[in-house]
């Protein structure tokens, strides 16, 4: 493919850098301004990207159209998108399941070429370099890596098979997006008997992500029999205290799955994951 024309749906803060970063090999960029809000009118200038009239003209000149919007317009987005019989590349990229991006590839076959995408990372501005994680046939996703080669942007491609990359941003969001959510609640909670200052010291002496040292979940899994009570203890220390004690209910629902395997020094990771994936 010579230089591609792109189109960028609906450039949010991160569709918006993105779609610059795609210009840097992109005969030019397009956004449709039709019902837009002024503050998308104002990203699209900032990032020079193209305005269209109308979001036929956008899918009749582009040869791949980036999909950047909310998880829940997606497939909605994409239905509009089949209506008007796009040929060219659709780069699915929004924080949505596999299977949502298979339908979504269904709706619009033949005629277009489906790649999935996801983003891991902040919008590539100020020095930031985020992830574009792909999968799909291999002739369309070399189309979208080259669009950003030597740019902020890094793509990457998993392979073949669609749905690789909305799961592995799924994964990765899973834990880094609750991660953000249990530190409010347990700085909520210490806050409310004055030892938050406290709390905010004990974590600063371990700096490293428990999500990067997975063979600690067979540790986890062993321990589980207390762990889950102390969590439900934890619950009601929430409530207690005003704040929402659901996700640490919910946490220790996950480990009365491996109330079997107390204090088993011998279990595995694989057994672990395993036994969690059992009723």
């Amino acid at each position: 493919m010579a230089k591609p024309t792109v189109g960028i749906l609906h450039p949010g803060s991160m569709g918006a850098a993105v779609a610059a970063c795609a210009a840097t090999n992109a005969a030019t960029v397009l956004w449709c301004r039709a019902g837009r809000s002024t503050a998308s009118v104002e990203r699209a200038a900032q990032f020079r990207l193209l305005p269209v009239a109308t979001m036929f003209e956008l899918l009749d000149r582009s040869d791949i159209v980036i999909s950047l919007c909310p998880p829940a317009a997606a497939e909605d987005l994409a239905r509009d998108i089949a209506g008007h019989r796009f040929a060219g590349v659709y780069v699915e990229a929004n924080a949505i399941n596999p299977e949502r991006v298979k339908r979504i590839a269904g709706l619009l076959a033949p005629a277009a070429t489906v790649v999935d995408g996801g983003v891991v990372g902040s919008p590539p501005v100020r020095g930031k370099s985020p992830t574009l994680y792909l999968s799909g046939p291999a002739a369309a996703t070399a189309h979208v890596e080259a669009l950003f080669a030597n740019t902020a942007v890094q793509a990457v491609v998993l392979g073949t098979e669609l749905g690789k990359a909305s799961a592995l941003k799924l994964s990765y969001a899973s834990f880094q997006k609750t991660s953000r959510v249990l530190v409010a609640l347990a700085v909520g909670m210490a806050r409310e008997h004055g030892v938050d200052q406290e709390l905010i010291e004990v974590a600063s002496r371990r700096t490293d992500s428990y999500l990067s040292e997975p063979q600690y979940v067979a540790k986890t899994a062993s321990r589980a029999w207390r762990w889950g009570p102390e969590l439900e203890e934890a619950a009601d220390t929430l409530a207690a205290a005003g704040l929402p004690p659901e996700m640490l209910r919910a946490a220790a629902s996950t480990l009365a799955r491996w109330h079997g395997v107390k204090d088993d020094s011998e279990l595995t990771l694989t057994d672990a994951l395993d036994r969690l994936a059992q009723p």
